[in-house]
């Protein structure tokens, strides 16, 4: 599993510590640093089956000051994940990528669901 997160963030934060109190392993991956690029987006974007406005951190400062609330929908699916991949802050945080997995945003009830074959309490 991989894990593209921001340290600084909160729930990323507990996201580190869901992940460790279940001693389910992954990779680290600073998501400011080491930014997911377009090919990484589009599959996850594809295996995910969620919307791609999903994968916008629409909370962020970098969304809010580029008002990509109303400059979103007129951009092709192409265009918003090569936006995406132009600076992790417009990234929604954490992702768990996985083989067959993948979460955007920590909610501990879907991470649960999702991850019952690798939790060892």
């Amino acid at each position: 599993m991989l894990l593209i997160q921001y340290p600084k963030c909160s729930t990323c934060q507990r996201a580190v510590k869901w992940l460790n109190d279940h001693n389910i392993p992954y990779t680290d991956r600073h998501i400011v640093e080491n930014n997911p690029t377009y090919d990484e987006l589009k599959q996850w974007y594809e295996k995910s089956g969620l919307p791609l406005k999903r994968f916008f951190n629409t909370s962020g400062l970098v969304y809010k000051e580029m008002q990509l609330k109303e400059k979103l929908p007129a951009l092709s699916e192409e265009e918003q994940l090569k936006l995406l991949a132009s600076n992790g802050m417009l990234v929604k945080r954490p992702i768990l990528a996985g083989d067959t997995t993948v979460l955007v945003g920590f909610r501990e009830p879907e991470w649960a669901a999702h991850m019952a074959e690798l939790i060892k309490d």
